[in-house]
């Protein structure tokens, strides 16, 4: 724990951000409106249909005040390598190294990249990532917005994985433009006085 708390207590440099990754998933539902007089509030009807299941992966930057969001049809170990092959060659193409922090997934390990790509790749991917993992049960460590943009964004009914990426891309430019960001004041000293009783399970 108190590993992820000094990661967050380093001032920003421009070269080795600190980003946070987290994934979750959202069924693909389809509700059926009931008709209303002019007036009277939207009414949904109790019964829906099941219309497949979406993954997203968010990757949040809170110094810089940068958040992307990939959906995907899968969450599997291949899913997460070419995600964050897009960090690494695309996204944070000029930075030295990405402090990534992570729960601890069976997925989230560098070999999920030796899964998807050859190991000259894999290992070139690797190289630019320094890895910090949340310990188990305290992933409420990690600053990755998945609580935000399931409460802003993915609350509502969404049919379709198309409707889905529209309304995710929306929240995600809107977030981005206005710089929304997590103001992280949790410091290991904190942690030593407030957890005290629960501090060697979760350190």
């Amino acid at each position: 724990m108190e590993d992820i708390l000094d990661v967050y207590q380093r001032p920003y440099d421009p070269l080795r951000p600190v980003v946070c990754l987290d994934e979750t998933n959202r069924q693909l539902i389809e509700k059926r409106s009931i008709p209303t007089k002019p007036g009277d509030p939207e009414r949904e009807d109790y019964e829906y249909r099941r219309c497949g299941v979406a993954d997203l992966f968010v990757a949040f930057e809170p110094l810089a005040c940068k958040r992307i969001v990939r959906l995907t049809d899968t969450r599997t170990a291949v899913d997460l390598a070419h995600f964050l092959r897009e960090l690494v060659e695309v996204h944070y193409s000029r930075y030295e190294k990405i402090l990534l922090v992570m729960d601890n997934l069976n997925i989230h390990s560098i070999s999920s990249l030796y899964k998807a790509f050859e190991p000259a790749l894999a290992r070139q991917i690797a190289q630019r990532l320094e890895i910090h993992y949340t310990p188990i049960h305290a992933s409420w460590l990690n600053m990755a917005e998945i609580g935000i943009l399931s409460k802003q964004c993915l609350s509502q009914s969404l049919s379709s994985f198309e409707h889905m990426a529209r309304q995710v891309n929306a929240w995600t430019l809107h977030r981005n433009s206005v710089c929304s960001t997590v103001h992280w004041r949790f410091s290991a000293s904190d942690a030593r006085c407030k957890l005290r009783k629960l501090y060697s399970t979760i350190l």
